[in-house]
């Protein structure tokens, strides 16, 4: 593996992550973060996971901390331009992100591999956004990324093979199965995941089955460890309206991909899931009310 110093965009729920199982395969990690609060907040999370870990005894002290000194933080973009890989892992709005990957385009040596950690947007478009679409690839990680051993590795038309087999080593240098994704919605979980959460909704429109239901049929039926309602809630409402809404606009004929009036409303209605306290279900922190 040639990636020897990584640089991560965000330090939110996923790329606190990222950051952390980067150190943990020996990399030199920076993090941006846009401000410090922001960034205190997000190196905070990575030391607690950390130390759960020395506490469950999946890693050790000297482990721990040898991986907390790889990772230092910056709010400056310009400190990642000499990273082997950079990993963005901000809000899922696209023109924001291609914004981004202009200036990196600008700022990083030629050698640079640019990844996105998006579930929903076309790694091709952000690629061509960067001025290297030979050197973009899609690197979707499963919250949270410090336990869950699946990667998905997003080739789009212009990924070099070069740069498809990095991505793939680092994913397997961070403790991950790397999975070949094609550059297309949803790639290969949420394009079967996503249109499985809304046809659910659809039920409980029509009155067939109540959230509770429904969950409880999945987890004690199919042996899922949660139901498409936990899980919404878990995701986020808003993040899965914006990713049908967004399927919708590329292929408005296919009805996978329509929003449900219901999930519309609910988001309208601020009830976003866990992170609001309430959505299809209440919630008191990261549990059930």
């Amino acid at each position: 593996m040639v990636v020897k110093k990584v640089g991560v965009i965000g330090c939110g729920l996923m790329g606190h992550g990222i950051a952390q199982v980067a150190a943990q395969a020996g990399c030199t990690v920076v993090v941006r973060e846009s401000d410090q609060a922001a960034l205190d907040k997000g190196l905070g999370r990575i030391r607690k996971s950390l130390d759960k870990l020395v506490e469950k005894e999946k890693l050790t002290r000297p482990a721990a901390d040898a991986a907390f000194g790889h990772i230092s933080g910056t709010l400056e973009l310009a400190a990642l331009s000499d990273c082997d890989l950079v990993v963005e892992a901000i809000v899922e709005d696209l023109g924001v992100k291609k914004q981004l990957y202009g200036e990196l385009g600008r700022l990083c040596k030629p050698t640079t591999i640019f990844a996105s950690n998006t579930s929903s947007f076309s790694i091709g478009e952000m690629g061509r956004a960067s001025g290297r679409p030979q050197r973009m690839v899609g690197l979707h990680f499963f919250n949270p990324v410090q336990l869950m051993k699946l990667v998905e590795v997003v080739r789009a038309k212009e990924t070099s093979d070069e740069v498809f087999a990095e991505a793939k080593a680092f994913g397997e240098a961070c403790g991950k199965v790397p999975v070949a994704a094609s550059d297309t919605p949803g790639f290969v979980v949420n394009r079967l995941l996503v249109p499985y959460m809304a046809e659910a909704i659809r039920m409980v429109e029509r009155g067939d089955a109540t959230p509770a239901d429904v969950d409880a049929g999945m987890t004690l039926g199919c042996g899922y460890p949660m139901g498409p309602f936990t899980l919404t809630d878990y995701v986020g409402l808003d993040t899965t309206l914006s990713i049908l809404e967004g399927w919708h606009k590329l292929d408005p004929g296919n009805p996978l991909f329509n929003p449900p009036k219901l999930l519309v409303d609910k988001v309208k209605a601020g009830k976003l899931g866990r992170k609001t306290g309430e959505g299809f279900f209440k919630w008191d922190g990261d549990k059930r009310a």
